[in-house]
């Protein structure tokens, strides 16, 4: 069953899909990521590119032997921080796949993901990203993926915010997704944080009342 953009087929899955993200660098945002599935095997990374060059404007998706699979691009001159994702390795001339934007309304901010070549495809991204908490939905406001903070079950903790958990509902792409998690730490990263990203205690059975909340505070 698919649902919503495809990158590609092999990311597809007919279950719930639970990923495990983790930052390369705490200190900036952007500054690579890995994606691990249940087994623990690398599914998606992203390299590290440092702090001297965390200003770039272009970034790139890979599979787990390197492949490009998406490439991200800042949009300029832009006013809402506009970015495109583009299928494979951009060229030019080449038709984005989707866009995304982030536009404020009276001291709220939200993110909304545009797909050029369906019109009335779009996406909503509700939540804190830099806080690890927001839901993604489709144009019938259908959740179709959620990032949380990662809670270590043994030992009752809450893992800091370079590690965090990505849930994908079956039929939806975590190729595509994956891409819209690095538009947004570029875009947000740990501007709104509100803690230092400590590892803090917690009971597991909680975990989901920690995360229940549809304020745009982004």
């Amino acid at each position: 069953m698919r649902n919503g953009v495809i990158v590609e087929e092999r990311f597809v899955h007919e279950e719930e899909t639970h990923l495990t993200v983790k930052k390369t660098s705490v200190f900036f945002s952007g500054d690579g990521f890995t994606a691990y599935d249940s087994k623990g095997e690398v599914v998606f990374r992203v390299d590290s590119y440092g702090p001297d060059s965390r200003d770039t404007t272009e970034l790139v998706l890979m599979d787990a032997s390197g492949r490009c699979l998406i490439t991200v691009r800042r949009k300029r001159p832009s006013l809402h921080q506009r970015w495109e994702g583009f299928i494979g390795e951009r060229m030019e001339g080449k038709k984005p796949l989707f866009s995304v934007r982030r536009s404020s309304i009276i001291g709220r901010s939200s993110v909304t993901v545009e797909v050029p070549s369906i019109p009335c495809e779009e996406y909503q991204i509700e939540g804190s990203f830099a806080n690890r908490s927001c839901k993604f939905f489709n144009s019938k406001k259908e959740p179709v993926a959620e990032i949380r903070r990662k809670v270590d079950a043994s030992a009752n903790i809450m893992l800091g915010k370079d590690v965090f958990s990505l849930s994908i509902k079956p039929g939806f792409d975590g190729a595509f997704v994956m891409g819209l998690v690095l538009v947004l730490d570029q875009i947000i990263g740990d501007e709104y944080a509100n803690d230092n990203g400590s590892r803090v205690d917690v009971h597991p059975t909680n975990q989901d009342s920690n995360f229940s909340f549809l304020i745009l505070y982004i």
